[in-house]
């Protein structure tokens, strides 16, 4: 199974960027559909982006579209979610999630490996 771990997180100010990672153990990283959760303290942990096992198709929540990104390089093993215009309401711990390729993208339990998470603060 492939095992996730996460970086990039911090704190910055509203309106900042971040650069999130993930990097994947294992040589089948190329056909997995790759997610972004994040939790905040007292809320359910909810879908912030996933993308195809090419890269070609990008799924996001309307709370990022147009603000995050997310991209993949297989050759390194790697998913990345480039978070710009932060705002406080982004704060939560990100992880990084790890499916099969007919998953339903936006539902977590459907994603088979997940990383510790980063812990992502913007303060206002």
């Amino acid at each position: 199974q492939v095992q996730l771990v996460e970086s990039g997180g911090g704190l910055v100010q509203a309106g900042g960027s971040l650069r999130l990672s993930c990097a994947a153990s294992g040589r089948t990283f190329s056909s997995y559909t790759m997610g972004w959760f994040r939790q905040a303290p007292g809320k359910d942990r909810e879908f912030v982006a996933a993308i195809g096992s090419s890269g070609g198709s990008t799924y996001y929540a309307d709370s990022v579209k147009g603000r995050f990104t997310i991209s993949r390089d297989n050759a390194k093993n790697t998913v990345y979610l480039q978070m710009n215009s932060l705002k406080p309401e982004d704060t939560a711990v990100y992880y990084c999630a790890a499916g099969s390729p007919f998953i339903r993208i936006r539902v977590s339990s459907d994603f088979d490996a997940w990383g510790q998470g980063t812990q992502v603060t913007v303060s206002s």
